[in-house]
């Protein structure tokens, strides 16, 4: 089985993550895959994060859709109304891209 998430491939994020979404919240995703996520839940091709507000700082609430385990994460970033409600981080087994639900094919 191959492995989900190897930071040793190529990471991507669409224009439209990086029009909506800060790059300091943007690598926090890829490192909290790397450090809390993998090897901790089996990672399917597919991750969910719900960005949510918590207290005016954001909030990523993981999950994926074929399992019911959900992880949140605190960032010390402030909280943006006009960030989406979700993204997702997508692995084709060479490269990995945060999107937003309405760029999924």
């Amino acid at each position: 089985m191959l492995k989900m998430f190897n930071a040793q491939h190529a990471r991507f994020a669409t224009f439209s993550v990086v029009q909506t979404l800060p790059g300091e919240i943007i690598d926090r995703v890829w490192q909290l895959i790397d450090t809390d996520l993998n090897g901790v839940v089996p990672l399917s091709n597919i991750l969910k994060f719900n960005v949510e507000n918590h207290n005016g700082r954001v909030t990523l609430l993981f999950s994926q859709a074929d399992d019911a385990t959900q992880i949140g994460f605190d960032l010390p970033f402030p909280y943006d109304r006009d960030y989406p409600d979700e993204i997702l981080a997508y692995d084709d087994g060479e490269n990995q891209t945060i999107l937003l639900p309405n760029e999924v094919e």
